[in-house]
């Protein structure tokens, strides 16, 4: 589980859910022997865990438009907030 390709450049976070999504029907086929069944959900449990972090601070980093102070839109960052 390498989150760099042979490049040596990040693969994107849909390519990185394919994984998981992938692990999970190689282990739901059931023909995986047990131990490496295991394997599968301990890497994809890491990676789903990398995943969460990124959606996390990528929701962090969201911007929300509100109302200014006069009527129109400004564009306020959450980075204070949680």
């Amino acid at each position: 589980m390498n989150q760099a390709t042979e490049q040596g450049t990040e693969r994107s976070f849909e390519d990185r859910l394919g994984e998981v999504q992938s692990i999970i029907a190689r282990i739901e086929e059931g023909t995986l022997p047990l131990e490496e069944s295991v394997r599968q959900y301990e890497a994809g449990m890491k990676l789903l865990n990398a995943l969460d972090g990124e959606l996390k601070e990528m929701n962090r980093r969201l911007t929300v438009l509100r109302e200014g102070p006069e009527g129109g839109e400004t564009e306020q960052t959450l980075e204070g907030t949680v």
